[in-house]
């Protein structure tokens, strides 16, 4: 499949210069069509794509060039306008190049220089399509692999996240330990204008300042005790991708020196050389700390913090969120199913009770690896209260009860399960859809429960 060739529409009510002006541009690897009024040229610009206008400053009836150039615009961003004058209206020319206009002549046309400024708009007018179509893609088709949520704070999350992704600004994700950071910024990477490049994580807390130096510069041989042959750093194998910078509020203060300058001047030069390497890295780092504090205390480099804190996401603890649990352990368990092979494919209402109303201090990454567990010991098609973690099952308790699972073998289902819908309805002020929710539940299934319990 050939790729489709920029439009160009020439606009002059002289005919025989408008298909003067399409015949030159033949040359071109342009589609190049001509109309002979204002009026046509916007009806065009709205009804098709158009990437380069040619058009004549003066124009007879309502609509001028200034018109054309105005309707260009506000139809598509992507579409650049190039007008032709004559000697005496170029400080209006001018005025319109401040608008947006991509350029101007001037009368009579010099026909090569009509092709190479014609050649050049259309290239970008090209790539900002391009980059347009992308940018829908992310906010249309937007991947959250592993990622789950339709609480109103993690909606509001996403929908930064979609915004944000298509561009390259500086991403830094704040929030507790087990949110789901690194998911996030693989959810960044995989529907940015990168993601067919590079995505590297590197756990800034996990290395010495010497390690961590090699990891992200890279090192020459024999630069260090051990350094057998040249050897590229995260920063150069990520070069066109992203860069996640995890615990980034645990990096020793020399290498955050380090770091900015990098991220400042865009060079990477490797530990124990002397020869610079360009690098194109998008940065996304990641903190449980408050980098504010350790501003204030003297641990974090003011200057680094507002160069990688382009968009600042915080991600809110499981406890803040927990009508997203019953969502997020639907997800875990199919993950595990499919992983282990196993058969289970469900919750019963009761388990599903426990679950979600247990606080979950380790968050999502606890969550996920108690699903996890519980699908690998089940030999049932659902999981059930019996194959809770005992240590869950200890520490929770009934939301407004004093019964403790540890005392469940003396109550029945039927009982723990009435006992639930009562103290969610409870908690939910008797709003059945949130309560269906946080049961894990459908609405129908509530409402037959409800009846059947005569509640």
């Amino acid at each position: 499949m050939t790729e489709e060739k920029p439009v160009v529409l020439v606009v002059d009510d002289e005919r025989a210069h408008a298909d003067g002006v399409v015949e030159a541009l033949g040359k071109l690897p342009v589609k190049a069509l001509a109309v002979y009024t204002g009026e046509d040229a916007i009806e065009m610009v709205r009804n098709r794509r158009v990437d380069v206008v040619v058009t004549d400053l003066k124009l007879e009836g309502k609509a001028d060039g200034l018109a054309v150039l105005r309707e260009a615009r506000q139809h598509s961003e992507s579409t650049e306008v190039i007008l032709i004058t004559a000697y005496g209206s170029i400080d209006n020319c001018k005025e319109a190049i401040r608008q947006g206009a991509f350029d101007y002549l001037v009368k009579p046309l010099d026909i090569d220089q009509l092709r190479t400024l014609v050649d050049r708009a259309s290239r970008k007018a090209a790539t900002a399509h391009a980059q347009h179509i992308e940018a829908e893609r992310g906010r249309d088709d937007f991947v959250f692999e592993g990622i789950a949520g339709e609480s109103p704070a993690m909606q509001g999350i996403l929908e930064i996240v979609r915004r944000v992704a298509p561009t390259n600004i500086s991403v830094l994700i704040e929030g507790p330990s087990g949110t789901g950071k690194e998911l996030m910024a693989r959810a960044i990477h995989d529907n940015s204008l990168r993601r067919d490049k590079p995505f590297r994580p590197v756990n800034c807390a996990g290395l010495s300042e010497t390690l961590l130096e090699s990891e992200l510069f890279g090192h020459a041989k024999g630069a260090f005790t051990g350094a057998n042959a040249d050897r590229k750093g995260l920063f150069e194998i990520a070069d066109e991708g992203t860069l996640f910078l995890d615990e980034i509020g645990d990096m020793p203060l020399n290498m955050q020196a380090k770091l900015l300058r990098v991220i400042e001047d865009g060079i990477v030069i490797p530990v124990g050389s002397n020869k610079p390497t360009a690098v194109d890295v998008r940065v996304i780092s990641a903190t449980n700390h408050s980098l504010t504090k350790l501003i204030e205390e003297g641990k974090f480099r003011e200057d680094l913090y507002f160069r990688i804190k382009g968009v600042s996401i915080t991600l809110p603890s499981l406890r803040e969120r927990n009508e997203d649990i019953p969502l997020l352990i639907t997800h875990f368990l199919r993950t595990a199913a499919e992983e282990t092979g196993s058969q289970v494919h469900g919750v019963t209402d009761a388990a599903m009770q426990i679950l979600s109303a247990y606080e979950w201090p380790g968050n999502i990454r606890q969550l996920r690896n108690a699903i996890r567990t519980m699908v690998v010991m089940c030999d049932r098609d659902q999981l059930d209260v019996m194959d809770i973690p005992p240590d869950i099952s200890r520490r929770r308790q009934l939301t407004g009860s004093s019964v403790a699972p540890a005392n469940l073998a003396g109550v029945s289902l039927n009982e723990l399960e009435k006992k639930a819908i009562i103290d969610t309805l409870a908690r939910t002020q008797g709003n059945r859809e949130k309560a269906a929710k946080i049961l894990g539940i459908g609405e129908r299934t509530l409402y037959r429960k409800i009846k059947e319990y005569d509640l």
